[in-house]
C-alpha cells in the first residue's frame, strides 16, 4: 500500500489516511470471515440502523464499542464475523415517501401498491448509501460481503417461515383489541415508536347524573371528547364515600345512554375525585376494566383522527375541535364542575409527531407468554444471556415477566405484508372482522386452500397490512446467517458472541430477539449483552432531534478524524453501562475532550517518527528481542507487560474505558515522556554501540506493541505506523488488523522495580518543579541535595542518579542519608565502649544489690523497712534525674565530665548558622533541596514575586467587594455571579502559593 520508507511524514494528516486504509481494508477483504476456517468463533451483528437514517452520535457510539471488541478478539485469534446491514423502517420510510407525494398533491392510493412500492425502492437505492457510506467512515471492521437487508429476499424468507409457523402453532392470531394508533401515518405503532411528552394540559371536572335523580357523581378526565364513548363509571371498592353507589346507574350527558357505576381494584382512590369515567374503546386501563366487568365497546373515530357516527351530532369533527365542543356544550348543560390546569405525559407518534390515540382495531397479534417463559427459563436456569453490567438481568426478567400480546400489523404498504389471503367473495367483496382466511407461503397455495374450501370461483385477496418491523429485527441475529437452513455460517457463528446495545430497547429489541430465538433455534441468539449509556451532550442532557442538541459526528469527523472521535468515545466511558458526556462548544463547533484525543494521536506519531529515525532503517524483526541488561530498559518492558496484562484484563471484562486510558498513560506518560528520554543519549552515533543496539531494539520492540495494542481503539494511525515501521511495502496486503495481540510475559515484569522508577520520576517531577518555582533558566544546570532516612530510598537514587542528571538538568548531586540527633551532646556517635562498660556495670550492681536484697530479707521488720525505703528512694531517683532531659544530661556530666572535644562540640552544635538560601519539597520520604546562590538573583525574584501577590490581592479585594454587595449578588445573572466565585477561589488559591515562595526564599 505504502512504497518502503523508514521515515513519516512531519505531520499526520488524518483524513487522507484514514480513507487510504479504508479503501485497502475494503478492497483486500480483509475482514471477509472464513465459515470453514476453524478455530473459537466470535460474531457480532450489526444493531442494524435504519434504510432511513444518517449517523448520529449515537450510532458512532454503538459500533465503535462494537468494532474494537471484533478487532480485538480478531487479533487474539477468533474466527471472527462483524456482519453488517440495514433495517427497512416501515413507517420511517413510508412518512418520507408520503411527505413526497403530498408535495405533488397525490397519495399513495393515487399511485396504487405497486406502483408505490416501485418508488420505495428507487428511493431506497438512493438513500441506502448515505448511512453506510459513513459507517465506512467509522471505520468499521465488517464482512461487506455478507451485508443484509431485512427486505432482502433471504430475510423474507424467514419471516415468512417465521409467520407461518407460529400460526401453525397457535402463537399467531387475528383479533380486535386496543392499539397505538397515529392518525397521520393512520397505522399501529409500536411502544417504541411512541415518544412521552409532558406537556401542560387541563384537568376537566364533570356531573353525571344518578339515573333515579338522587344526585349526581363527579368524574375528571383529561379527554373529554372520549366521554361519548362511556359505557361505566368505576370506584374503587374499599372507598366508603361510594361503596352505596355501586351497581346503580348514571344518565350520560349529550349521550342520554344510561352507564352502571362498578368497583374495580384498578381505580385510584386519590386521583381526582376517586371516580372516572371508562372508556373500553379509547384507553388501555379502560379496555381490562371493559373486558372484566363485560362492557360494551363503543369506538368514536375513525383511523384519521376525526369522529365517527357513534359520537352523535359531534361526527366528522376533528378529536382536538371535538374536545372544546363538547367541553362547551357540557358547560352549556350545567355539568362542567371546574377546569384545573394539569401537568401531564402525553404520548406522541415519534414520525407522525402526533398524539397517539388508543384505538380499537382488528390486528394480527403474537401470543407472547410462551414465548417469554421459554426466555424466562434461560435466564433463570442458564443465565442465558448474561448482561454487563449485571444490573441490567432484572429490568430484562421483569419485562418478561410482564409482557402482553405483541400487536404485529401495521396499515402500511412497505414491508413484510402478511400471508394471510381472505376469501373476500363470501364478505361482499371486502376484508371484514369475519372474512375467512388463511395464512400460506405464497398465494399459489393460499388459492388452493380455499378453493377447497368454497370452491373454485372464490375471489381472494391478501391482507393489506405488512409486519411490524421488530418482528423481522427479532430474527436478525440468525435470520442474517441464513435461517432457516442450516448454512455453515450458522452453524460457526451462531449464537451469536455479543449484543451491544443502548439500555433503551431492551424491552422492545432485545427481548424480541431472545424470544424468537428461543423458539424457533431452541439457543438465546447472544451469550453476552453489554449494555452501554448514552452519550450526553455538554450539558450532560439526552441527545435528540426535538431538543436540537446533538452534534452531528462527522462534523467532528471532518475536523479531527474519525480515530480522535472513535477513542474519546471510548475514553470517555467510566464503566460499562455509564452514560458519556461529549464536551462540545457549539459556538465554535469545537470539542475538546476530541480534540484532546487528536492530540494523543499527534503524540503517537511524533514519537513514532523519532524511534524510526533512529532505528538506522532497520524494523523490528530485524533488531530482534531485546535483551534488557539497563535498568531503564528493564523497567520500560516491565510496564509494557503489566499493560498487556492489564489491557486483556479489562478488554476481556468489557472494561473498554478503563483499557483506553491504560494505554493513554502508558504511552504518553511512560513511553514518551519517560522512555525516549531516558534513553536519547543512547541513540547518539558516538555512544556505547552495545547499549545503542539495546535502546533501538526496545523502542522498536515496545512500538511495535503499543501499535498493536491500541489497534483496536484507533485502528487508522495504527495501521499506517506499522506498515512504515515494519517496512511492508506498496504490494504487501499484510495488515495490523490480522497480527497477533500481544501477550504478556510474566518473567518481564518487575514491580519493584517498577516502584523504585517511581521514586525516580517522582524526584525528577520535583526538581523540575523546583527549577520552575524558582525561574531557573532551562538551559542552567543546578546543585540538588536529596536527603532520605531510608537505606532502601538512598540505593534507589544512587543507582538512578544518571537519570536524575539528565532529565532533571542537575550538574551537583548530593545523596545522603537523613542526619540524626544524637542522644546525649557529649557522644559523637551510636554506642561507644564507655556506653558498653556502663552498661554491664549496672547489670552487676543491680544483681549485687538484689542478692543484699535477698539476705535481709529474712531479718524481721528490717527487710520490710529497706524495702519500703527502697522502693520510695528509687522512684525518687527516676524522678529526679532520668525523665527530664536537662536532669539527665546533668547526671551524666557529674559521672563522665566531657573532654575538651565534646565541649567544642557543643559549642559548635549550638552555634547558629546562617541559613542557605534554597528551595526544598518532599517526595514521599526524600527531601529534595535545590540550592539558589549563584543560580537565581534571589532579590530580584523576591521582588517579581511580590509584585504579582500584591496584583493578585488587589484582585481579590475588588472581587470581595463586589460578592458582598447585596445588589450585584441579587440582580446579575447567576453564571456571571458563579463566575465571579470561582474567580476569587482561585486568587486566593493562587496568592496562597505566592505567599508559600516567599516563606521559601526568606
Amino acid at each position: 500500500m505504502t512504497a518502503i520508507n523508514t521515515n513519516l511524514p512531519s505531520l499526520y494528516e488524518p483524513f487522507s489516511t484514514e480513507a487510504k486504509w479504508q479503501t485497502f481494508w475494503e478492497e483486500n477483504q480483509i475482514y471477509k470471515a472464513d465459515a470453514n476456517k476453524g478455530g473459537e468463533s466470535y460474531c457480532i451483528v450489526i444493531p442494524p440502523p435504519n434504510v432511513t437514517g444518517s449517523l448520529h452520535m449515537g450510532h458512532a457510539f454503538d459500533n465503535t464499542l462494537i468494532d474494537t471488541l471484533v478487532r480485538y478478539h480478531r487479533m487474539k485469534g477468533y474466527n471472527a464475523l462483524y456482519l453488517p446491514g440495514t433495517d427497512h423502517a416501515s413507517i420511517a420510510v413510508q412518512t418520507v415517501l408520503e411527505k413526497q407525494l403530498k408535495a405533488e398533491g397525490k397519495t399513495r392510493y393515487d399511485l396504487g401498491r405497486e406502483k408505490f412500492l416501485e418508488r420505495a425502492w428507487e428511493w431506497k437505492a438512493k438513500s441506502k448509501g448515505t448511512i453506510v457510506g459513513q459507517l465506512r467512515r467509522l471505520g468499521v471492521s465488517v464482512d461487506w460481503t455478507r451485508e443484509r437487508f431485512t427486505l432482502d429476499e433471504g430475510l423474507t424468507k424467514a419471516v415468512l417461515e417465521a409467520f407461518f409457523r407460529l400460526y401453525e402453532e397457535g402463537l399467531i392470531y387475528r383479533g380486535k383489541y386496543l392499539v397505538n394508533w397515529c392518525p397521520e401515518s393512520q397505522s399501529a405503532v409500536s411502544d417504541l415508536e411512541v415518544d412521552s411528552k409532558e406537556v401542560d394540559g387541563h384537568l376537566w371536572h364533570f356531573r353525571y347524573p344518578l339515573t333515579d335523580g338522587s344526585g349526581f357523581v363527579e368524574v375528571a378526565t383529561t379527554r373529554p371528547e372520549t366521554m361519548l364513548g362511556d359505557t361505566a363509571v368505576a370506584v374503587n371498592p374499599s372507598d366508603e364515600r361510594y361503596k352505596h353507589l355501586i351497581g346503580k346507574t348514571l344518565t350520560l350527558p349529550i349521550m342520554n345512554r344510561e352507564i352502571p357505576i362498578i368497583a374495580d381494584e384498578l381505580v385510584d382512590p386519590t386521583f381526582g375525585t376517586g371516580c372516572v369515567k371508562v372508556t373500553p374503546a379509547h384507553d388501555l386501563n379502560d379496555f381490562e376494566m371493559g373486558q372484566r366487568h363485560n362492557l360494551p365497546f363503543i369506538n368514536i373515530m375513525n383511523k384519521d383522527g376525526t369522529l365517527n357516527e357513534n359520537a352523535g351530532s359531534f361526527q366528522g369533527q376533528d378529536r382536538f375541535d371535538a374536545r372544546k365542543n363538547v367541553v362547551s356544550r357540557l358547560e352549556t348543560d350545567g355539568f362542567l364542575v371546574k377546569v384545573e390546569d394539569y401537568k401531564h405525559t402525553v404520548p406522541y407518534s415519534e414520525r407522525g409527531k402526533v398524539p397517539v390515540e388508543p384505538l380499537l382495531s382488528t390486528q394480527w397479534f403474537v401470543k407472547i407468554r410462551p414465548l417469554a417463559d421459554r426466555a424466562l427459563e434461560f435466564l433463570d436456569q442458564k443465565n442465558s444471556p448474561q448482561f454487563v453490567p449485571q444490573r441490567w438481568t432484572k429490568v430484562y426478567r421483569d419485562w418478561l415477566v410482564k409482557l402482553k400480546d405483541w400487536c404485529i400489523s401495521r396499515q402500511l404498504w412497505w414491508g413484510h405484508q402478511i400471508p394471510a389471503w381472505y376469501a373476500v367473495s363470501e364478505t361482499g367483496g371486502e376484508i371484514a372482522d369475519n372474512t375467512p382466511f388463511v395464512v400460506a407461503k405464497s398465494e399459489a397455495e393460499a388459492r388452493e386452500k380455499l378453493k377447497a374450501q368454497f370452491g373454485d370461483n372464490v375471489k381472494i385477496e391478501q391482507d393489506a397490512d405488512v409486519l411490524d418491523t421488530w418482528f423481522s429485527s427479532g430474527l436478525w441475529p440468525f435470520s442474517t446467517l441464513g435461517w432457516p437452513e442450516q448454512t455453515q455460517d450458522l452453524t460457526t457463528y451462531y449464537p451469536t458472541s455479543t449484543l451491544v446495545t443502548g439500555f433503551d430497547i431492551i424491552f422492545f429489541w432485545v427481548a424480541r430477539m431472545a424470544m424468537m430465538a428461543g423458539h424457533f433455534t431452541g439457543q438465546i441468539p447472544f451469550k453476552d449483552v453489554y449494555i452501554h449509556g448514552l452519550v450526553l451532550d455538554e450539558n450532560g442532557k439526552k441527545m435528540s432531534k426535538s431538543a436540537g442538541n446533538g452534534v452531528d459526528p462527522l462534523l467532528l469527523i471532518d475536523k479531527y478524524g474519525t480515530d480522535a472521535l472513535r477513542y474519546t468515545l471510548i475514553k470517555e466511558v467510566a464503566g460499562a453501562g455509564q452514560d458519556i458526556r461529549l464536551d462540545y462548544d457549539r459556538k465554535k463547533d469545537e470539542s475538546p475532550s476530541v480534540e484532546a484525543s487528536r492530540n494523543f494521536a499527534n503524540k503517537l506519531w511524533n514519537a513514532a517518527r523519532f524511534v524510526m529515525m533512529n532505528l538506522d532503517g532497520q524494523t523490528p524483526q530485524q533488531l530482534g528481542e531485546p535483551s534488557a541488561t539497563e535498568l531503564s530498559d528493564r523497567w520500560i518492558l516491565s510496564r509494557y507487560h503489566q499493560v498487556i496484562k492489564q489491557t486483556n484484563n479489562y478488554v476481556g471484562n468489557y472494561g473498554l474505558g478503563e483499557a483506553a486510558k491504560g494505554l493513554y498513560d502508558f504511552i504518553w506518560g511512560d513511553f514518551c515522556d519517560w522512555y525516549i528520554e531516558l534513553v536519547k543519549s543512547r541513540l547518539q552515533k558516538d555512544s556505547e554501540p552495545a547499549s545503542r543496539r539495546v535502546a533501538q531494539q526496545t523502542l522498536a520492540y515496545v512500538l511495535e506493541g503499543i501499535l498493536k495494542l491500541l489497534h483496536p481503539f484507533m485502528p487508522h494511525i495504527t495501521e499506517e505506523i506499522w506498515q512504515t515501521l515494519t517496512q511492508q511495502g506498496e504490494n504487501s496486503k499484510q495488515s495490523l488488523s490480522l497480527q497477533p495481540y500481544p501477550e504478556t510475559q510474566q518473567n518481564l515484569i518487575d514491580s519493584t522495580l517498577e516502584e523504585q522508577f517511581e521514586l525516580l520520576f517522582g524526584t525528577i517531577r520535583t526538581i523540575r518543579n523546583l527549577r520552575a518555582e524558582a525561574d531557573v533558566k532551562p538551559g542552567v544546570k543546578v546543585t540538588v541535595n536529596l536527603q532520605t532516612g531510608s537505606d532502601k530510598e538512598q540505593q534507589i537514587l544512587t543507582a538512578g542518579q544518571p537519570y536524575i542528571k539528565d532529565l532533571a538538568k542537575v550538574e551537583n548531586l548530593t545523596i545522603a542519608a537523613e542526619q540524626k540527633k544524637e542522644t546525649f551532646v557529649g557522644q559523637k556517635s551510636g554506642f561507644t565502649w564507655t556506653k558498653i562498660v556502663l552498661i554491664i556495670g549496672t547489670i552487676y550492681l543491680f544483681k549485687v544489690g538484689l542478692a543484699v536484697a535477698d539476705s535481709v530479707d529474712d531479718i524481721p521488720l528490717i527487710g520490710t523497712f529497706f524495702k519500703i525505703v527502697g522502693f520510695g528512694y528509687s522512684s525518687w531517683f527516676i524522678v529526679q534525674k532520668l525523665v527530664f532531659a536537662e536532669a539527665r544530661q546533668k547526671f551524666w556530666e557529674q559521672l563522665f565530665p566531657p573532654t575538651a572535644d565534646s565541649h567544642q562540640l557543643q559549642a559548635e552544635t549550638q552555634q547558629p548558622q546562617e541559613p542557605e538560601k534554597a528551595i526544598a519539597d518532599v517526595v514521599g520520604t526524600v527531601q529534595v533541596v535545590l540550592p539558589l546562590a549563584g543560580v537565581v538573583d534571589i532579590d530580584a525574584l523576591r521582588a517579581k514575586i511580590e509584585k504579582r501577590l500584591s496584583k493578585v490581592e488587589g484582585e481579590i479585594k475588588a472581587l470581595s467587594a463586589r460578592l458582598s454587595n447585596p445588589n450585584f449578588v441579587q440582580q446579575a445573572r447567576p453564571d456571571v455571579v458563579e463566575g465571579a466565585r470561582n474567580a476569587l477561589a482561585e486568587a486566593e488559591k493562587q496568592a496562597e502559593i505566592l505567599r508559600d515562595r516567599l516563606l521559601r526564599l526568606a
